[in-house]
């Protein structure tokens, strides 16, 4: 009798065909529309904090792999998305010293303390962002971040707006403009049309999983539906919630990382609209104006207890099966 080892491992199974060099390939295509509109709108200085953000995450994917003697994997982009993700969150007007402390904390403490590729629990690049905003708060204020800035449309971040000024912030803003960028806030998250043709992109490569885009988005409408609802003169309608921050970036691109995210069925489902809940909570509770990044490191954080969550085995449970 032939003694047959099986060797048990973390799902999933079934290779794709695909290496990790298309996958990151087709993020930053995906990324481009709104990275692109956001040099449009902020100028020479957005490309900068783009092109500095993208090259220093894979300079540290360099030294941490020399340091930690691993093969050198800056070809499969990883690091790229990472870095450009950052660049694409905050103000033109980024110090180079924070967005090189940044990728620093979202490559090394998001993405190597955990073993690398495939072994974050959290998003590498809200690791980062999350840190920036503990640390340096004042630089990531997008109404003190453009004040320089000569714009065609009201300059004001529009949740930021919201917290401080209430709901007679809304007359402001058109939920067409907030779709259009014309709003400030991240280089690369204000263009909302530009980032959910990307996102649709992704979902028909199969490198996004609809089912976590649909219920993430499902959770912010209904949540802020029955806030709207229940008191419309102190709370903002579901649609400018979608369209407003880091809401659609957090939807299509962070919510959505293999490492971080379930991979089954029902699991995705609770994980998305979780998401979206816990933004709007933030947002209408909390103190802090948008909350996305936050919301997403938390349902990362609950990630592997969710997704426990499975049908049974086929014939489990049946008698005489």
């Amino acid at each position: 009798m032939t003694n047959t080892k099986l060797i048990v491992s973390h799902a999933p199974f079934w290779h794709t065909g695909d290496s990790l060099f298309q996958q990151n390939l087709n993020f930053i295509i995906a990324l481009l529309p709104a990275a692109l509109f956001g040099v449009l709108n902020f100028g020479a200085p957005a490309l900068g904090v783009l092109t500095l953000a993208t090259s220093s995450a894979m300079l540290w994917e360099v030294i941490m792999s020399v340091i930690s003697k691993q093969k050198i994997a800056i070809g499969n982009m990883e690091s790229a998305v990472i870095g450009l993700l950052l660049g694409m969150m905050v103000p033109a007007t980024m110090p180079w010293w924070v967005i090189i402390t940044g990728t620093f904390v979202a490559v090394v403490l998001g993405k190597y303390a955990f073993g690398g590729t495939g072994g974050n629990p959290f998003h590498p690049t809200l690791v980062g962002i999350a840190i920036l905003m503990m640390s340096w708060p004042a630089l990531l204020d997008f109404d003190t971040a453009y004040v320089s800035y000569q714009f065609d449309f009201t300059a004001l971040a529009p949740l930021a707006a919201l917290k401080s000024q209430g709901t007679s912030a809304l007359a402001s803003f058109s939920n067409y403009d907030l779709l259009m960028g014309k709003e400030v806030g991240g280089i690369g998250s204000t263009f909302g049309l530009g980032i959910i043709i990307g996102g649709i992109y992704l979902m028909l490569r199969g490198y996004a999983r609809w089912e976590i885009v649909v219920s993430f988005i499902a959770g912010i409408l209904i949540t802020a539906t029955i806030f709207y609802l229940l008191h419309p003169d102190t709370y903002a309608p579901p649609i400018f919630h979608l369209f407003a921050g880091y809401t659609l970036i957090g939807a299509f691109f962070l919510a959505v990382e293999n490492s971080s995210s379930p991979v089954h069925l029902i699991p995705m489902l609770i994980y998305g609209f979780l998401g979206g809940f816990m933004i709007i909570l933030v947002r209408n509770i909390g103190i802090y104006p948008d909350g996305t990044i936050l919301s997403i490191l938390l349902i990362n954080l609950i990630n592997p207890l969710i997704d426990v969550i499975k049908p049974k085995a086929l014939g489990k449970g049946v008698p005489n099966a």
